[in-house]
């Protein structure tokens, strides 16, 4: 029988947010045992190999602001780097911090289970060992659990099939293939532009049409990385204090209709011409009134319009939700792809997929022989990574059933009835409406100094309050229902997934917002969070005490 493991504190995932919280455990000598179900560190990165994959966050943001050195002596050759550059990253951040003594790879945590005896998290793994820890840190990612769709038929396919979330470590040929491509969502925009040109045939099955914008992407200009990096600090601070997490995005100052009409398609054309997914940030009522939300929309579909010559295939590309409400994407050609002759649109809402036959797909109309279906069809978003993994809380309460109807957590980082169990951006975080890694980074910075704060203090357990937690979950709510975000079936709603709850998960009140709110928790001795020094009964009040709830606004 294999013996535990008994460390302070249990970190999942050894994407961007693990090894950052590894980093942090390390400075203040907890021990920490991290799990990665890959076979290598870097999350997201390390699973989306898919041609054209590449991020949509210019690189000299979308990278960890921690380390001065670090941020001063890598040297990024794209503007929007693509898979490979920002794995080598994070593995030249793992051997520079020398964080991967504390990674176990290809190893899945199959269960996290609390032990009301001892105040101790019991994490079981798929190598059937246990792992005893006072902590544990969920960094398993918002987009890391790949969802295949149910398709009938999809078994007997003679075929390859692969998913853009779970691609293979070898290259991947389609010289000569017909292949098939279910989903249009960014990676699925990414994978058809890369391989529109090798495929003999490429077949792009398109449930709902997406907005997408140029990302004018080339190498790095020496000029403007000299300028970044000659005052790194000032360019963070501005991206923390935004909205969206990103310095480069502007901040609007007036309405969609303080401007005439050329005045605004002056705008809008700039931010067509940037690069930069920003155009729903081009004045301060895009996300609030569908008003003003049209004269974008139609801005943008203008523009695809023009772009796309057949004017059928044209119109079923032109997406009918708010822009913004949706991932809006970036790409580099994806509607000129479409002018191609080898390039056909399926419009699955004029002929849906009936099955997945031996020789490819058949619609309501046709059957269309394939050699490769590639599946872009998106994750089970946010919760679906913590979904899989049984965690059993206080009077074994499972996680998966309290969040039956929709996640609740207080900030994103905890749940109530879950000690010392946290979250790194979490359900009711901005998280995935942001530069994920600034957001990853405040999370990380939250948690390490609330540990810091507990150990200062003799305390060895901390736990969000219910009355608490419902203010904030209530507080989400109300500001998402503020926004068309509500009126689009996303899956910042999880309606990608049959059966899955539509609420909205993100914290839409922005990234300089959200971390004012945790600043003035922390600075109030972590209002709305109960710490004690031992074990709490099952049986403890949790609108009680040092589990004083607090209104964040």
């Amino acid at each position: 029988m294999k013996e535990d493991i008994v460390v302070d504190t249990v970190v999942v995932g050894a994407g961007f947010a693990g090894l950052y919280a590894l980093h942090r455990l390390q400075g203040f000598g907890l021990s920490a045992q991290c799990f990665e179900a890959g076979g290598d560190v870097g999350g997201t990165w390390y699973w989306n190999r898919y041609p054209g994959a590449r991020c949509d966050i210019e690189s000299l943001e979308y990278s960890y602001s921690f380390d001065e050195a670090l941020q001063q002596e890598w040297r990024w050759s794209e503007r929007y780097s693509a898979q490979p550059e920002i794995l080598r990253y994070i593995h030249h951040v793992a051997d520079r911090f020398d964080l991967r003594r504390f990674v176990r790879l290809n190893t899945r945590v199959v269960s996290a289970t609390y032990d009301e005896g001892s105040g101790r998290w019991r994490v079981a793994t798929d190598d059937g060992r246990v792992t005893d820890a006072r902590f544990c840190i969920m960094a398993t990612g918002c987009l890391s659990s790949a969802r295949v769709p149910p398709i009938e038929g999809a078994a007997q396919f003679a075929g390859r099939q692969l998913h853009t979330g779970q691609w293979p470590h070898e290259p991947v040929d389609f010289t000569g293939q017909r292949v098939g491509v279910i989903g249009t969502g960014s990676s699925g925009i990414q994978v058809v532009t890369a391989i529109a040109g090798q495929a003999s045939e490429l077949f792009v099955f398109q449930r709902t049409p997406a907005f997408s914008l140029p990302s004018k992407n080339a190498p790095l200009d020496p000029a403007v990385e000299r300028e970044v990096k000659a005052d790194y600090a000032a360019l963070r601070r501005k991206a923390r204090e935004s909205a969206a997490g990103n310095a480069a995005y502007p901040v609007p100052t007036q309405s969609a209709f303080d401007v005439g009409d050329n005045e605004r398609a002056r705008i809008y054309e700039k931010h067509w011409g940037a690069g930069r997914v920003s155009i729903g940030r081009a004045f301060t009522d895009l996300l609030t009134d569908l008003r003003a939300n049209d004269t974008a929309a139609e801005f943008v579909r203008g523009k695809i319009a023009a772009t796309v010559k057949d004017d059928r295939v044209a119109a079923a590309l032109l997406p009918s939700h708010p822009i913004g409400t949706k991932r809006v994407c970036l790409d580099s050609g994806y509607y000129e792809v479409f002018n191609r002759a080898d390039v056909t649109l399926v419009d699955l809402r004029e002929e849906p997929i009936a099955r997945i036959t031996a020789a490819g797909v058949q619609t309501s109309r046709r059957e269309i022989a394939l050699d490769a279906i590639v599946y872009a069809t998106g994750y089970d978003a946010m919760t679906g990574a913590l979904d899989a993994i049984d965690i059993r809380g206080r009077g074994g309460h499972s996680l998966r059933e309290k969040w039956q109807a929709g996640p609740r957590t207080l900030l994103g980082v905890q749940s109530a009835g879950f000690p010392n169990l946290f979250f790194v951006t979490g359900p009711g975080s901005p998280s995935v409406l942001s530069n994920v890694i600034v957001c990853i980074e405040q999370h990380v910075d939250w948690i390490a100094d609330a540990l810091a704060y507990m150990n200062r203090h003799g305390l060895s357990r901390m736990e969000a309050t219910a009355s608490a937690e419902g203010a904030w979950v209530a507080h989400v709510n109300e500001v998402a229902s503020r926004t068309l975000f509500p009126q689009a079936a996303s899956w910042y709603m999880g309606a990608n997934v049959p059966g899955k709850p539509r609420v909205f998960m993100p914290y839409v009140g922005g990234v300089g917002a959200f971390r004012i709110a945790c600043d003035r928790v922390a600075a109030a001795g972590y209002e709305g969070f109960d710490l004690s020094a031992g074990p709490r009964s099952a049986t403890a009040d949790q609108g009680t005490a040092a589990g004083r709830s607090t209104t964040l606004t």
